[in-house]
């Protein structure tokens, strides 16, 4: 059932992430509540707390954007975390959501479930045909669990729980923390840190991982929180003559390489900082590029350019850095 009414109680689960934010921004925006709660109030990994939750507050949608992120280093470093935190969430919130009876779930993947040598653009049909990246597909797996889970729920029961898997996210509430964030915000930050701090006041140089050959497909997240609260009001019978199986690709339909990147992002900042290649580190998956037709069927195509969305990203991020300690 689609969302339709005001007084609908939508339950976005990671609302203190970049996602989440940006979910609940959005329907903010076009005057709906949401409900949310922070690890604290409710364990996710935690079952038995899920489902307390869920039987007391009784969410009519649920936006599944809770999970455990991080770029190649933190998949790498991690992996025993990453698979489990975003096994158990998915598995308990998507559970819940079915026994309570939730009108619509929308489950939020990554791109990351292709195989690593996916043909290109990656279809939807494109999931299980190959091994994984393998720098993250603990992560990667996970997400595979959730959706294949949200698509067996409705194959039995006839649940409206959709899938979407977006291309790369950045925006306003990144991570920034190198040991942690993805490509986009890490560049950035290096970029920024390097304005102004050479020895003679030039602009230090940037290190980069591998070649900067690799190419790579970017949302902006308030791109992402729009798909989703367009796709909360389309009719289930819409959806599912597109996508039978509830999965659905959400991306921009372009990439370009790193190093393309790198030098939007000295444009936004203003930099004129060298680039060093540390070929020592791994590039990850050669291209990712979602095909994102089924989306376009349905009506939706982000509209933010990569320009604009990382000039906003950069803006919210000095933004932090001015504000007082403990805000």
């Amino acid at each position: 059932m689609h969302l339709q009414s005001k007084d609908a109680t939508i339950y976005v689960a990671g609302h203190r992430g970049m996602v989440g934010q940006a979910v609940c921004r959005r329907l903010e925006a076009d005057g709906y509540d949401w409900i949310g709660r922070t690890s604290r109030e409710v364990d996710l990994r935690d079952q038995t707390e899920t489902q307390s939750f869920f039987e007391e507050a009784r969410p009519d949608f649920v936006v599944l954007a809770a999970a455990t992120v991080g770029g190649i280093l933190a998949n790498d470093t991690y992996p025993a975390d990453f698979f489990y935190n975003n096994t158990a969430i998915a598995t308990n919130i998507i559970q819940a959501a079915h026994e309570t009876d939730v009108d619509r779930l929308i489950f939020l993947g990554s791109s990351c479930i292709y195989p690593k040598h996916a043909p290109q653009p990656m279809r939807e049909e494109h999931l299980l045909t190959g091994p994984l990246e393998p720098t993250n597909q603990w992560y990667a797996v996970a997400k595979i669990a959730g959706l294949k889970h949200c698509e067996a729920l409705h194959r039995q029961h006839g649940d409206d729980f959709l899938s979407l898997m977006p291309t790369n996210l950045y925006g306003i509430g990144d991570d920034f923390d190198l040991e942690t964030s993805h490509v986009l915000p890490a560049l950035l930050r290096k970029v920024h840190e390097a304005k102004g701090a050479g020895p003679d006041g030039e602009d230090a140089p940037v290190t980069m991982w591998g070649t900067g050959t690799p190419k790579r497909e970017f949302l902006f997240v308030d791109d992402l929180a729009d798909a989703v609260v367009h796709l909360l009001h389309q009719p289930e019978d819409e959806i599912r003559e597109v996508a039978p199986d509830g999965l659905l690709n959400v991306g921009v339909g372009e990439d370009l390489s790193i190093n393309d990147l790198m030098a939007t992002i000295k444009d936004v900042v203003g930099s004129e900082s060298p680039v060093e290649h540390d070929r020592s580190k791994p590039d990850g998956t050669p291209r990712k590029l979602l095909d994102v037709s089924r989306m376009r069927s349905l009506g939706w195509e982000a509209d933010t350019s990569l320009r604009e969305g990382i000039r906003q990203t950069y803006a919210w991020y000095r933004e932090q850095e001015t504000q007082p300690a403990g805000r």
